[in-house]
């Protein structure tokens, strides 16, 4: 059996760095409305921890898709079944899968009756942390763009700034430039700057200097579409690939993921990049991963990527495109694994195109609660 939980305040959490983290009202919601979505990817005969079973039931119900035969458990539910003077939960029959690993979420479900037994520790939290720093990001980019394989095809620039200096020698040298809170979530912690720094800027520089002890500064990319690759590690140095992630953001926040077909994914991805050099950007960062987190971290993470417009030149009209091979690594579950579990199968090839999914979206909308929806793509829809 495992325990699921969807904890999406992870980021938050982990920059604010203990267990004693109260999230946002935003995050609070969010985690109620769609707590259920470890029913996607759970096994029949699972536990999901929610805010609210019944809530839970019915949300899962709206989105008409399979779904495991879970039990979604409150934590006083949780208390009453699983009472450890009656049931005994041991590690070699049960696991734990959160959204993603952090001090706060291990407190909340040792509050709900998880034995410490099926917890990690907090030299092991402290080592996952450490690993969700940016800088773990900025290594496995400068690892690839130093592939002489890689490198003509690729762009991208990052380094971690420990004084105010550093950040300011940094945007004199690059002009344009994303700075980032060492541990931020999607669309917070993170400020655009051309050719200089704002007051408000520099004061928001200071404070995550003192507070987080650095910021990453990034080169900026023109930007033509995002997408991501997924990974899961087995804790013991092996990192499979789970599939390609194509989604849309706004302001650097999540808004959407396409569902379709690995192959659909390729031929998208082939308008703007060659197939081969993905390829090998996968098995690259297969063997990088093995070696920075493989061993400390089990579970699924994500790497951020982007397509970049290259600049033009006298000889194109057009401009070409390059690969920004690592823009953010998730060490957590992502909205891409979600996508990946609602994409439809692969088509085999002696099946007809008639037969084929065409690709959908998946989006996340809040009008009065947030909602998983699902719908078909439009011919004019942004990727």
């Amino acid at each position: 059996m495992i325990i699921h939980v969807f904890n999406p305040e992870h980021d938050l959490a982990l920059a604010h760095g203990d267990s004693h983290f109260t999230p946002p009202h935003a995050a609070r919601e969010l985690r109620m409305n769609l707590g259920f979505l470890p029913a996607l990817w759970a096994s029949d005969g699972d536990v999901v921890l929610v805010d609210d079973a019944d809530y839970a039931h019915k949300a899962s119900a709206r989105l008409h898709v399979a779904q495991a035969k879970v039990a979604f458990l409150t934590p006083e539910d949780f208390r009453l079944r699983f009472n450890p003077s009656v049931v005994v939960l041991s590690p070699g029959e049960c696991q734990v899968q959160p959204w993603g690993w952090d001090a706060a979420v291990r407190h909340r479900l040792f509050q709900a009756g998880v034995p410490a037994s099926l917890l990690p520790s907090d030299d092991q939290l402290a080592a996952l942390r450490q690993l969700s720093h940016r800088r773990t990001a900025v290594g496995l980019l400068s690892a690839l763009r130093s592939d002489p394989l890689l490198a003509p095809l690729t762009v991208g620039q990052s380094v971690e700034c420990t004084t105010m200096d550093s950040v300011l020698q940094v945007v004199g040298l690059w002009r344009h430039v994303v700075l980032k809170a060492p541990w931020s979530s999607s669309g917070r912690g993170i400020k655009y700057v051309n050719r200089s720094l704002s007051r408000s800027q520099q004061g928001w520089c200071a404070n995550t200097l003192r507070e987080q002890g650095s910021v990453v500064a990034e080169a900026y990319n023109d930007k033509v579409m995002d997408f991501g690759m997924e990974f899961v590690s087995d804790g013991l140095g092996h990192v499979s690939y789970c599939g390609l992630s194509l989604f849309s953001t706004l302001n650097g926040a999540y808004t959407g993921n396409l569902l379709a077909t690995e192959a659909d994914k390729e031929v998208l991805l082939g308008a703007y990049l060659p197939s081969s050099l993905l390829g090998e950007v996968r098995s690259r960062l297969q063997e990088l991963l093995a070696a920075t987190v493989g061993t400390t971290y089990s579970g699924p993470l994500g790497i951020d990527m982007m397509v970049v417009a290259a600049p033009q030149t006298a000889s194109s009209a057009v401009p070409s495109c390059l690969l920004n091979p690592c823009v953010e690594l998730n060490l957590r579950r992502t909205m891409g694994h979600v996508a990946l579990a609602l994409s439809p199968a692969e088509r085999p090839p002696h099946l007809s195109s008639s037969v084929h999914q065409p690709p959908r979206l998946m989006q996340i909308t809040h009008i009065s609660n947030y909602e998983l929806k699902l719908r078909r793509q439009l011919a004019n829809d942004q990727r």
